[in-house]
């Protein structure tokens, strides 16, 4: 009995050491690229802001605090070592938000449970601007032209158990983001760590997103031909030149993120977490959010994004799901989540899965 104790106290140890390792790692990472607790915000430093919009309308509901709520589909964006814990076989997602401006975003994900080996998903984000008609000095009305926008982003991703309270997980993404007819792309990929401690099921992750190459604009819009003296019957004419366009870093994050279930009777469960974030373009700020269960089937959210940002426009938010079983392998996820914006006006997510 005294060999059984010292050995589980060995293995508790051994899995709190390398999650705070991992999580010194992932902090100093996000460090050194991020500038750690730097006095400026940066805003408006980066590119693809698109991957700064929160997937799932669970997790808006709740706030945006889901690094270590992850045990769904959604981990896939949030934290990918969450999805080693799911137990089920083969999930299913779909998520549509309309977006600020009319502006549309969209969300799918799919992920396999193959055991002992670990857990393999993978992503598709895409963002869309509608289409404007072109407007010039001379044809301030529109010239006949329309241009538009969009960025995608395309993601894989491994996630796996270590320890029966310890999960890791990777994601690998290519980034790509269009303006009329320049574009430009580049790679990044995401870390995650998750702990189920032994205290009442508290969770601790932590997960650095967006990790990865500079982006640069290029296309057509950006060449012309230029005559230096500006004189067509002297010197060369017609030079082919283009502007010169800069290189910008991607939205990198750093999260820590708990959770916690504060009240857990037979029918009832009240699920509490919290998110401390920190932007490589704006200061750091919290999420949190509540989400009261009823058997496991009929969900109530509410949460507050976004305290201690400067200048910030995001409040509170709120939502509801429902997961209905069919049958004992198959269950439908429904979920809806409200977003306030402040003087933006709101935004609503969607959401819809199936785990097998």
């Amino acid at each position: 009995m005294t060999d059984n104790l010292f050995f589980g106290r060995e293995k508790l140890m051994r899995e709190i050491r390398i999650f705070c390792v991992l999580l010194l790692i992932l902090g100093f990472g996000s460090k050194s690229e991020a500038q750690l607790f730097e006095a400026t915000s940066k805003v408006g430093t980066t590119v693809a802001q698109f991957l700064k919009i929160g997937a799932g309308a669970r997790a808006t509901a709740l706030g945006g605090a889901y690094t270590a709520v992850s045990d769904d589909i959604y981990s896939v964006y949030w934290n990918p070592a969450g999805i080693a814990t799911s137990s089920s076989q083969f999930q299913l997602t779909f998520n549509h938000a309309e977006w600020l401006a009319d502006m549309s975003y969209d969300y799918a994900a799919g992920a396999i449970n193959l055991g002992e080996f670990g857990t393999l998903f993978a992503s598709l984000t895409n963002f869309q601007v509608p289409e404007e008609k072109v407007r010039t000095e001379e044809s301030p009305e529109g010239d006949g032209r329309v241009w538009d926008a969009g960025s995608i982003a395309l993601a894989v991703g491994f996630s796996k158990m270590l320890t029966d309270r310890f999960s890791i997980g990777m994601t690998v993404k290519y980034i790509r983001e269009a303006i009329w007819n320049s574009s430009s792309s580049g790679f990044a990929v995401d870390f995650g760590t998750l702990y189920r401690t032994p205290f009442n099921d508290l969770m601790i992750g932590a997960a650095i997103s967006n990790f990865g190459s500079k982006m640069q604009l290029d296309g057509r819009d950006i060449y012309f031909n230029t005559d230096p003296n500006d004189n067509g019957d002297t010197g060369p004419n017609n030079i082919p030149s283009n502007y010169r366009m800069e290189e910008f870093d991607i939205p990198l994050t750093f999260r820590v993120g708990l959770s916690m279930p504060v009240i857990q009777t037979r029918f009832i469960k009240v699920l509490a977490a919290v998110d401390a974030t920190h932007p490589n373009d704006n200061t750091e700020y919290v999420n949190s959010g509540l989400e009261i269960a009823y058997d496991d089937m009929f969900f109530i959210r509410g949460g507050y994004r976004s305290l201690f940002k400067r200048n910030s426009e995001e409040d509170f938010t709120f939502g509801a799901g429902i997961k209905y079983g069919f049958t004992d392998n198959l269950r439908v996820v429904i979920n809806y989540g409200y977003a306030d914006f402040g003087r933006l006006k709101d935004v609503q997510f969607f959401d819809i899965g199936l785990i097998f």
